[in-house]
């Protein structure tokens, strides 16, 4: 089965790559997208700039809320809330969403950032809402 979510035009537009889950992982309401950072993506400092971190957190804790919902079922961020843990220039990030609790049109959702050696770079949570 195609997952909607891999070819989203805002993936193209900053280079988002999510990976292809599982049956459970969809049921469960997992996501994983990565993301390959350089100078494009810095603030003046010479960091990525935190909104492109915040981007990545909203997209997988989205999709791993999305893959969640029946055919026909759309959905929208609630509140967003991300917590950053160390600097990044020049990285792969891992985006590891994972959907904690959902009612009828509800759910929070909580997302860890990792660098390629496994450093926390940023920790966030979410609350969506189905709309059919």
């Amino acid at each position: 089965m195609q997952d909607p979510f891999s070819d989203a035009p805002v993936s193209r537009l900053i280079g988002f790559r999510v990976l292809p889950a599982s049956e459970e992982d969809r049921a469960a309401g997992k996501a994983t997208v990565l993301l390959d950072t350089d100078e494009r993506l810095h603030n003046p400092m010479g960091r990525v700039h935190g909104g492109m971190i915040a981007a990545l957190a909203d997209a997988a804790m989205g999709i791993a809320f999305g893959r969640t919902l029946d055919a026909g079922q759309d959905f929208s961020t609630i509140d967003l809330h991300i917590h950053f843990m160390r600097p990044v220039r020049s990285n792969q990030l891992t985006a590891s969403a994972s959907l904690i609790q959902r009612g009828l049109r509800v759910g929070f959702v909580e997302c860890m950032i990792t660098d390629d050696r496994g450093r926390e770079i940023a920790r966030a949570s979410c609350s969506c809402t189905s709309i059919s």
